[in-house]
């Protein structure tokens, strides 16, 4: 067994990972990314994205500007019930855009820079075994692609892999606190081969369930509709999948999805998790390792963008000082945000799903509250300050008018 040191090991290399190994490069600190998957796997793994105005201009700040030239500027959303579209103008509304790019193109972007500037990045690493997680010298055992084992040591140990976390298990029971909330639907999700339905993203709900007419390139798009999570994604032809998408979406302005192939399919269940503490000696969390949100409110990427510039900032101070209280300013940074997005996640999911066993007031109070909500300019502005986020990161200024 081989047995190195490294100033920071990074445990997960999707894009908080490689976010943050990024970052520490362009400090001039050592690290090293494990990262259980091969970059292939992850690159042909489809993932869809929004980001908002200041995970842009994080990625823009750190040399990764193809966002602005291939990425689709979104300046509002629309909110359908009652078969009527209601547009959120987010720009007017608040200043701010978001942008439509896939968590792929984010992914590939980083690795392709760290490739290009040699880092350390370990594809087919699997992790089996932390230790001394609370010491001043954690690590983590890992075996390569080949089955062979290794050993390495740190001075700070990061966990940004995923939801699900192996780091984060290793947390004491006695000292960790996990707050979650399972919810009673998912989302069928395909992407299609057809041209755009909509310019914009289309919340849209009905008696018969939720539906997100969403996008991904000229030619295919990603279409979702409310469902059981149990429901099985296979046992659905096309036609079916076709039908039950339109009549979520029919109204009386005629509006219809553009059908095409069916190229992909999968059910995405539904789930709110905050980990606290995140830090644990010399092992911090970051990303879906420490939190996860339904995908409604489009908060899993941006808050593992901005956990990882929060943490870089504490990184560069600890290196510095050395002293290991600093390592709690991290967690104290980044929880209000987490859980501003916990709660716009859930109010946004249970706004636009029907519940199982829902009654007939409660289906109608739904649409109330939506007609309220849009029919206010204080509550469309709330929902736009929710979906485009609360402001810049490190009060860096919001990108209002960037690839205007």
């Amino acid at each position: 067994m081989t047995t190195e040191h490294t100033p920071v090991a990074i445990v997960g290399g999707g894009p908080a990972g490689l976010l943050l190994s990024h970052l520490l490069h362009r400090s001039g600190v050592e690290h090293v990314v494990l990262e259980a998957r091969p970059r292939q796997e992850i690159e042909h793994t489809h993932r869809a994205g929004i980001l908002e105005a200041s995970s842009v201009q994080t990625l823009v700040d750190a040399g990764l500007d193809r966002v602005l030239r291939e990425g689709d500027r979104h300046d509002g959303i629309v909110l359908r019930f009652d078969g009527e579209d209601h547009r959120i103008d987010l720009t007017g509304l608040t200043g701010r855009s978001v942008w439509l790019y896939p968590q792929t193109d984010v992914f590939i972007d980083l690795a392709t820079r760290r490739e290009a500037d040699g880092g350390d990045i370990r594809w087919g690493a699997t992790v089996t075994r932390v230790l001394d997680g609370d010491s001043d010298r954690p690590g983590v055992l890992w075996t390569d692609q080949e089955g062979a084992a290794h050993e390495l040591r740190c001075d700070v140990l990061v966990g940004a892999d995923g939801s699900r976390s192996t780091l984060r298990h290793t947390l004491p029971e006695a000292q960790r606190r996990t707050f979650s909330h399972e919810y009673p639907y998912a989302w069928f999700g395909v992407i299609v081969q057809t041209p755009r339905s909509a310019p914009e993203l289309v919340y849209t709900t009905s008696e018969h369930g939720f539906a997100l007419v969403s996008q991904r390139t000229d030619t295919h798009q990603r279409l979702y509709f409310q469902c059981d999570p149990d429901e099985d994604p296979n046992t659905w032809s096309e036609d079916r999948i076709w039908a039950e998408l339109q009549r979520r979406v029919v109204g009386p302005d005629g509006f219809r999805l553009t059908e095409g192939p069916v190229v992909e399919r999968s059910v995405l269940r539904f789930r709110s998790s905050v980990v606290e503490p995140v830090r644990h000696g010399r092992m911090l969390l970051a990303g879906d390792a420490a939190h996860t949100v339904p995908p409604t409110g489009a908060k899993g990427l941006n808050l593992a963008l901005a956990d990882v510039v929060v943490l870089h900032d504490v990184l560069d101070t600890w290196i510095a000082k050395r002293d290991d209280a600093l390592l709690d300013e991290y967690g104290r940074r980044v929880s209000e945000r987490v859980w501003r997005a916990q709660h716009f996640s859930a109010w946004m999911s249970s706004m636009l799903h029907s519940h199982p066993g829902e009654t007939g007031f409660a289906a109608r109070r739904r649409v109330a509250e939506l007609r309220t909500l849009t029919s206010s300019e204080a509550g469309r502005r709330f929902l736009a300050e929710g979906y485009t986020g609360w402001g810049p990161v490190l009060g860096k200024p919001a990108l209002a008018g960037l690839a205007s």
